[in-house]
């Protein structure tokens, strides 16, 4: 059984173009995804996705569990981005974005013309789509670093390798039932580069009050502010 899993897995690996079915998808379910042939059509979806406050507890829905509740926070709608630009011939690859005293960001991140862009699912405007104008990885998430701060600070300080979702069954992360805790695991131990020094940190300028008031601007309002805000 390991040795068929395995053998599966590779099989997967190297399908650049799955069909929904082979990768346990609904008629439905394929038909939604299928619809979204470019990753700014993937991008109108995911932010057309209610914000998952987790009013209820933590979740890491699958992307059936995605499609099904209508809601997502950033890295179960980085899973439903990356499902719908691998079934569009693109690689399903997810970069995570680490912060100090501050929540982290998950984006599904694609090439065009040799330039890395993301898409990107945040009730503030601020960590959204990115266009494919970055040459490489860190550049991209370096796009994000003066807009990611928590009340005056700048917080964002890691970003990871590129982690291919296609190392997993489709089963963890496209039509499980339960939480994916596994593979938020797994993105979470990809390694991560650091993006600034301690010193360039001394020299990064607080936000200042238009910024501040900016960040009210939510897409999705919660009852609670700190929530709306940390999603």
């Amino acid at each position: 059984m390991p040795r068929l899993l395995a053998a599966l897995l590779q099989s997967m690996r190297r399908r650049k173009r799955p069909t929904p079915a082979e990768i346990g998808l609904s008629a439905e379910e394929g038909r939604v995804l299928a619809a979204l042939r470019t990753p700014q059509r993937v991008q109108e979806f995911v932010v057309g996705l209610h914000a998952n406050f987790e009013h209820e507890g933590d979740t890491l829905r699958s992307v059936r569990g995605v499609l099904r509740h209508r809601k997502a926070h950033c890295i179960e709608a980085a899973f439903v981005a990356a499902c719908a630009l691998w079934l569009h011939g693109d690689p399903p690859l997810l970069m995570d974005l680490t912060a100090q005293g501050d929540a982290d960001h998950v984006v599904a991140v694609f090439r065009r013309d040799g330039c890395w862009g993301a898409v990107s699912k945040s009730n503030h405007v601020w960590l959204r789509w990115r266009d494919p104008v970055y040459r490489s990885l860190r550049e991209l998430a370096m796009s994000y670093f003066h807009e990611y701060f928590n009340r005056h600070r700048k917080t964002l300080r890691t970003y990871s390798t590129s982690v291919d979702l296609r190392r997993f069954p489709p089963g963890m992360w496209i039509t499980n039932e339960e939480d994916c805790w596994d593979v938020g695991a797994a993105v979470d131990d990809a390694r991560h580069y650091r993006l600034i020094t301690p010193r360039q940190l001394r020299w990064c300028m607080p936000r200042d009050a238009t910024e501040m008031r900016a960040d009210d601007l939510v897409q999705y309002e919660s009852h609670d502010h700190e929530t709306a805000r940390k999603y």
